[in-house]
């Protein structure tokens, strides 16, 4: 049996991490699972959006899916999503988007990963004021910082057999900072022996939505990863169809990519598919190889035959009804 932290999060994050529960169950892969609690709703009895009990929680079980947090607003509390990540050391996040778990993919066929830094840059969070009419925020770079998560993603294209990293940058014009990153980024990839090539990044975000079948694999810096992350679940659909994980030493937090969007909160219409997919990519990190794929079949089978789907895939199913469809052809497979 698997243990593993679960965290049901903010606004549609107790639903939409109860149809991935379902989901993975219906595989009949046995899975403890151990609920805290983070974001907003873990201040009224923690009195913090990140309680240690949950982290605790994490370290032990090194396995962890969660639904989106909301940040909790003029409390003096940070990013409950940053401060995780921080404390457990997950420097490597990465989102996969298919077109095959949509109906309203703008590129048929597209399969694209996008691997982000998630410790360093401007989203490091170094800020001061310069008086009471100016501020900065230091872009900060280190080698290893860039190693860690280019080590990840060769690792990882090579065990999903993707073709080929894509490094974005900007060093033609931030010669130090983008040039440490491409610098780096290509020589750790290169080493193990995955090919690799760069672009920069005004032009990868042209090319992505002129000719995205040229990516692959994208390999990315903090912030630059943050907006073409969307852009490209934006391809394949939306952000209710990519799944994602936040990956450190020995610890991997799964989750969809998708925010806690508090105004759908009970009202039983959102799409679940990124975090049943999440549920997925967990499994295949735990080994069950065989669930996940069914798990991936039926989501797949589900928006393919176009009987029961969510209001944004352009039908008027409830996200229960799509959950037991999707519950009932894993069962079946």
């Amino acid at each position: 049996m698997h243990r593993v932290t679960f965290i049901p999060g903010d606004g549609i994050g107790p639903e939409v991490t109860e149809a991935m529960r379902l989901a993975v169950e219906s595989t009949g892969v046995a899975i403890q699972w151990d609920v805290r609690a983070a974001g907003q709703s873990a201040v009224p009895e923690h009195g913090t959006p990140l309680p240690e009990s949950t982290l605790d929680s994490i370290r032990q079980n090194r396995v962890a899916i969660k639904g989106p947090l909301t940040n909790v607003v003029g409390k003096g509390f940070g990013s409950p999503n940053v401060g995780l990540r921080k404390a457990l050391g997950l420097y490597a996040n990465i989102r996969v988007a298919q077109s095959r778990y949509s109906t309203r993919s703008l590129f048929p066929g597209l399969n694209i990963a996008v691997v982000r830094e998630t410790m360093e840059d401007s989203y490091g969070g170094v800020e001061q004021r310069l008086g009471p009419d100016a501020a900065v925020c230091i872009k900060y770079t280190t080698r290893v910082g860039t190693r860690n998560v280019a080590e990840f993603a060769a690792r990882w294209a090579r065990d999903n057999s993707r073709g080929r990293v894509t490094v974005g940058h900007k060093a033609n014009i931030l010669k130090l900072t983008d040039g440490l990153f491409l610098e780096e980024s290509m020589r750790v990839v290169a080493d193990r022996g995955v090919a690799v090539d760069e672009c920069i990044i005004d032009t990868m975000c042209m090319r992505l939505v002129t000719r995205p079948s040229d990516f692959d694999v994208i390999l990315l810096p903090n912030v630059y990863a943050d907006l073409v992350a969307d852009l490209v679940a934006g391809l394949v659909g939306g952000l209710g169809t990519v799944p994602g994980a936040n990956y450190g030493d020995g610890v991997v937090v799964f989750e969809s990519a998708h925010g806690s969007a508090p105004k759908y909160t009970g009202m039983n219409r959102v799409n679940p598919t990124a975090m049943i997919l999440s549920g997925a990519m967990m499994l295949r990190h735990l080994g069950e190889h065989s669930a996940a794929q069914r798990m991936e079949s039926a989501v797949e089978c589900t928006v393919a035959a176009g009987k029961v789907l969510t209001i944004d895939q352009g039908g008027s199913a409830t996200l229960s009804e799509f959950t037991r469809e999707i519950c009932q052809r894993i069962r079946n497979s």
